[in-house]
């Protein structure tokens, strides 16, 4: 039986650039960097500091786990800003809004009421969007749903 989630894949363009922009703007922390194998690819995950047990890891499409067509695909599919990589929680939307952008972090929606919580979505350095949110305890049907496009 599946206990919880462990690990989940964020595909980007330079690892390195990644990695800064997760740690210093986001305040993730590094969890692995290291290299398998001699030659091999890097193993980079990072994860928030009060969640120990999750790490993103940071991969760059190509071998050993695509081919060259499909990484080429999905560096375009990166570069467009199309893919959504996950949601993060917070507990006051406004104030991380505020002190993210402070940081540098670009957002594509300001803070607002959406059904499960209050919403702002940002995009990481390789195009990824991300919600942030402050989830609601109960969903709020009356809450607007429309133009949650990013």
């Amino acid at each position: 039986m599946i206990t919880k989630l462990g690990i989940s894949t964020v595909w980007v363009l330079d690892q390195e650039s990644a990695k800064e922009f997760f740690t210093a703007k986001l305040g993730l922390e590094v969890r692995d960097d290291t290299t398998l194998g001699e030659g091999g690819m890097r193993w980079l995950t990072v994860g928030p500091k009060g969640q120990p047990d999750l790490r993103l890891a940071l991969m760059v499409p190509g071998p050993p786990t695509m081919d060259p067509d499909s990484a080429e695909q999905m560096r375009s599919l990166l570069a467009k800003g199309v893919l959504g990589a996950g949601a993060f929680t917070t507990d006051d939307c406004e104030a991380a809004y505020e002190e993210l952008s402070a940081r540098g972090v670009t957002f594509v929606h300001k803070p607002e009421r959406r059904p499960y919580g209050i919403e702002a979505v940002f995009r990481d350095d390789s195009g990824n969007w991300f919600s942030l949110t402050q989830p609601f305890d109960e969903l709020d049907e009356t809450a607007p749903w429309n133009d949650c496009a990013t």
